[in-house]
């Protein structure tokens, strides 16, 4: 059930849990770049080629890229800790993306880039998904006692940080971009991306411990993609994707065809800021109903306005339809990332974040690449037809497999620490 107004913990007594701040701080630097990489991409490749579709395609490589790697990256900080994955991975990331714009400024041919953005999208840091399994260590199920009722306000939480990087991250990559110089977008990323990874890697007390050692024989055959319920959660999620990739490109050629780039940061600003203001209320409100309801509930939210953007012609109307657009995406992100906690045993809850994430990533590169070409044959408002289509696949799934998002008793039961597999479960 859920909680109730009085008992339901809030963001305070959140952030007072011992050891949060130590590597909250450091993670929201970390994260931050994140949200600076596709949009300095396509700002790039698309001031070097003067094509959008060769832009979208360039970043779609590095979404696909680190859709493909970020669960792999995700099962090792599982296996051999968070700090040993992070340290090699951001000097990676920062040498790739530094060849990327080299190659790039230098009108190097089209498979070149496609080449370098391979690494680039590989070696990104996956610093949510560790950050969500911090909170998991520190509040999850364990032998001997019950999930903290803080879990459902730290996913919420996380969601509201995850959304402000997006209100800011593509703001100051498009104001780098456009004010500073083509390449200052990426080039800032990559700075930020090593020095937030470097801090938030030397924060090793709070990171979960490496569990292949002490692991239940049932937890050492799980891997989060064999649960059902995350490879439904990681189909919906390609959708949600498809609606940040169509956006930051759609937003990108309408107002470069209106003759108004500069609000281009500020139309996505606007859409971002709707999914963070969504976070902080879904965290705050007492629940009544689970999280698979307000999941799909949330979708359908944001199939219904995602069906609009495409015949919005006016700054106004569009940045007032974003909103509500973003306004649909927090409850769907937080429900989604509140059902790994009791879809996914702990031995695998980064790989699972991962998914998500990845999902995320590939869904907003298939999107951008669309967008991209939409953009180029019909004009920038074919290209809102993305996320239209992306949500509504997603909704679909959601609704025809919902049943796949109920927790099976045997991973409930190793959550918890037990060694016992309910052999009703198994038969189900």
């Amino acid at each position: 059930m859920a909680s109730t107004v009085s008992d339901r913990p809030g963001y305070g007594q959140l952030l007072r849990t011992p050891g949060a701040w130590t590597f909250l701080l450091p993670g929201f630097a970390a994260r931050q770049p994140f949200a600076m990489l596709t949009i300095g991409i396509v700002l790039l490749v698309q001031h070097t080629t003067g094509s959008y579709g060769s832009a979208g395609a360039v970043a779609a490589v590095t979404g696909v890229s680190m859709a493909l790697f970020a669960p792999q990256s995700g099962k090792l900080a599982d296996r051999i800790g968070q700090r040993a994955v992070l340290l090699p991975g951001v000097l990676v990331h920062a040498a790739s993306v530094s060849a990327l714009t080299a190659l790039a400024l230098a009108d190097a041919p089209l498979w070149l880039l496609f080449l370098a953005a391979v690494p680039t999208g590989a070696s990104v840091p996956q610093i949510g998904p560790m950050v969500r399994a911090r909170w998991a260590a520190l509040l999850g199920a364990a032998p001997g006692r019950k999930a903290s009722p803080l879990m459902p306000t730290a996913a919420a939480f996380e969601s509201v940080t995850d959304e402000f990087t997006f209100v800011i991250g593509p703001v100051l990559a498009t104001a780098l971009c456009t004010g500073v110089h083509p390449a200052a977008g990426l080039i800032t990323e990559a700075a930020l991306t090593l020095l937030g990874g470097l801090l938030f890697a030397a924060q090793h007390r709070t990171q979960p411990a490496v569990r292949a050692a002490a692991a239940t024989a049932f937890e050492q055959r799980v891997s989060a993609l064999s649960v059902p319920g995350v490879r439904v959660l990681a189909v919906a999620f390609l959708g949600i994707g498809a609606v940040f990739g169509g956006m930051q490109v759609s937003l990108t050629a309408f107002t470069e065809e209106i003759g108004r780039p500069g609000a281009n940061g500020l139309l996505y600003g606007i859409f971002a800021a709707g999914n963070m203001l969504a976070g902080i209320a879904c965290g705050a409100i007492a629940w009544k109903s689970g999280p698979r309801r307000r999941l799909i509930a949330g979708y359908a939210a944001l199939t219904l306005t995602a069906s609009g953007l495409w015949a919005v012609h006016s700054v106004p109307l569009l940045a007032g339809l974003g909103l509500l657009v973003g306004l649909s995406i927090a409850p769907a992100l937080i429900s989604g990332y509140t059902l790994v906690e009791t879809l996914v045993p702990a031995s695998a809850r980064t790989e699972a974040f991962t998914w998500l994430t990845g999902s995320i990533a590939l869904g907003q590169a298939a999107a951008v690449t669309v967008a991209g070409r939409l953009a180029d044959a019909h004009g920038a408002s074919t290209g809102f037809v993305v996320p239209l289509v992306g949500t509504v696949l997603a909704l679909a799934t959601l609704v025809t497999l919902r049943s796949r998002l109920a927790p099976a008793r045997a991973t409930i039961m190793a959550a918890r620490g037990s060694v016992h597999r309910d052999p009703v479960a198994a038969r189900k």
